[in-house]
């Protein structure tokens, strides 16, 4: 099996809060610690991007993600990522042939012992060794279309735009 790349951008993932206020930095990325705590053995490598809140990220941070995706040896990607600006994200990498790229990231950070975080992290691990290539998002125990999901804030859920069946 090829060498799944996982490139960090930061989000909620890798938050710390240091206060009941909310104030917080995008930390350290936590999906190695995820990964090893979950005796993953599938080969691959980590290459942190940047640590920013997605709603923080530019246009020119999006054609960075698309640079080293395109630049990238392996056609196997993850993306950890933060889930407010995901989908536009994804649909930023939209047309890469021969490239499976899975992107996730969680509601809650990874440090939170009840976060979402380790379950997508291994739904996208999951997601990028079986799917044909194209462009995902691995959330809430779904693999989405970008082009066909919304966060529902409220819900603190992703979910299909429009009634369809999953991808998978």
């Amino acid at each position: 099996m090829e060498k799944i790349f996982i490139f960090t951008t930061g989000g909620t993932i890798d938050k710390v809060y240091f206060d009941q206020k909310s104030r917080y930095e995008v930390g350290e990325p936590q999906v190695e610690v995820i990964l090893r705590e979950a005796n993953v053995t599938a080969a691959y490598e980590i290459r942190p991007l940047m640590r920013k809140d997605s709603l923080d990220l530019t246009d020119a941070d999006r054609a960075l993600v698309r640079r080293a995706v395109e630049e990238c040896p392996s056609g196997r990607i993850i993306i950890t990522h933060g889930t407010d600006t995901m989908k536009e994200t994804a649909q930023v990498l939209q047309g890469m042939p021969g490239k499976v790229i899975v992107l996730t990231g969680a509601i809650e950070p990874a440090r939170i012992k009840s976060s979402d975080a380790p379950f997508n992290v291994g739904a996208a691990m999951a997601a990028v060794q079986t799917l044909p290539p194209g462009v995902y998002i691995a959330m809430n125990g779904r693999i989405f279309d970008p082009r066909r999901v919304r966060k529902n804030r409220e819900a603190n859920r992703f979910e299909e735009v429009e009634p369809h069946p999953p991808v998978l």
